[in-house]
């Protein structure tokens, strides 16, 4: 599955079952359940809650550039719920002289994890990495979230032990007129 808008990805195919969750390209008018299910992800996580104008944000990054950079797709249930999303875009390692596609979130809601669309999210973030000719796909996880942990380390995907950092650049450049 591409954002291009090729078939979404369903566990129907390999089940039979006429009404089965899919994985599909986020589309304009979901962008307000996109940014409750971040809320969610991001109250999870113990993070920041997310900024208010975040479905504009997200807009103008998806939807209203002729290349969009970022990927969002949604985990959708038979009645049209969304209970899931991952979101990616295409960086470089300096080390492998080649681009990756960085999985920034993948996310399901609470009473939908081990059903199956966690790796229906992985298999279409890993589709739009063979659909930009990229050979790999990379994220991080907190280190305490067990189940993510576990659900990575069952998919077979090898961990990279690493600490991110954020640097807000305004902080940082208020600090450093602060010490001159």
């Amino acid at each position: 599955m591409s954002a291009q808008g090729d078939a979404p990805l369903s566990p129907s195919a390999q089940d039979g079952s006429p009404e089965a969750p899919t994985v599909r390209p986020a589309r304009p008018a979901d962008l307000p359940r996109v940014v409750e299910l971040a809320a969610e992800h991001a109250a999870f996580e113990k993070a920041a809650p997310v900024p208010a104008d975040l479905a504009e944000r997200l807009s103008a990054l998806l939807f209203e550039v002729p290349a969009p950079r970022l990927r969002c797709l949604v985990a959708e249930l038979p009645g049209g719920e969304l209970v899931g999303y991952a979101t990616c875009a295409a960086e470089i390692s300096t080390w492998d002289g080649a681009e990756f596609l960085h999985m920034d979130c993948l996310f399901l809601r609470d009473g939908h994890r081990g059903l199956g669309l966690g790796r229906l999210l992985l298999d279409a973030v890993a589709a739009e990495a063979r659909g930009l000719g990229l050979t790999e796909v990379q994220w991080q996880t907190p280190v305490w979230n067990e189940g993510a942990i576990r659900f990575y380390d069952r998919m077979g995907v090898p961990a990279k032990e690493k600490v991110r950092y954020r640097m807000p650049v305004e902080q940082r450049e208020q600090r450093d007129r602060h010490i001159r």
